[in-house]
């Protein structure tokens, strides 16, 4: 059973959606990522990429996040995100999108950008360098942007050196199988 942790929505039961497709973030993984950033949530817009469930953008919007845009390929996907938003009663608040990530950020240049983006997509893929370098190429993360990176691996840059250059790594922490690494966009690397 997943649930909101703390905030206006604490409590909240969420759905997901039946069987392996999607991986929802653990409550201690949850609990452990926004402990790390929970001076950093008021009034910021907010991208949760790879949404699943929407857990981790509807977890910041009952913290006091501004906005927040869920993103998934899956169809199913966003609309478990939109029951969910609908029990959070923040439905007609939040912006949806089914589309692969790739097509998602090359679509977003030009837009306002994010002050706190939700990188957390199934292991298998290894796709987080890939989404990185995309959000940076298209310029959607603001100055000081905080990005939250959950992966099956340490190395979340894969090993592109000018990739880590643009970030400073705030936290890197492991829980079993999942890593997670809370990165801040430099404020040169915005440009």
């Amino acid at each position: 059973m997943m649930r909101i942790i703390t905030g206006k929505f604490r409590g909240v039961r969420l759905d997901t959606l039946p069987g392996d497709e999607t991986r929802p973030t653990s409550e201690r993984v949850k609990e452990a990522v926004f402990s790390s950033i929970q001076f950093d949530i008021t009034d910021r817009r907010v991208l949760d990429l790879f949404a699943g469930s929407g857990q981790l953008g509807l977890e910041a919007l009952s913290r006091g996040s501004g906005d927040v845009t869920f993103v998934d390929a899956s169809p199913d996907a966003v609309a478990i995100v939109k029951k969910n938003a609908e029990k959070c009663g923040v439905f007609p608040a939040c912006r949806y999108a089914i589309s692969d990530y790739r097509t998602y950020l090359r679509k977003c240049r030009g837009r306002e950008p994010w002050d706190l983006i939700f990188i957390d997509p199934p292991y298998r893929l290894g796709c987080v360098p890939d989404a990185l370098a995309r959000i940076l190429d298209a310029g959607c993360a603001a100055p000081g942007c905080l990005l939250v990176c959950e992966s099956g691996e340490s190395e979340i840059f894969g090993g592109n050196a000018d990739l880590a250059a643009r970030f400073e790594v705030v936290k890197a922490a492991r829980y079993s199988i999942t890593y997670i690494t809370i990165l801040r966009l430099l404020p040169e690397a915005s440009r």
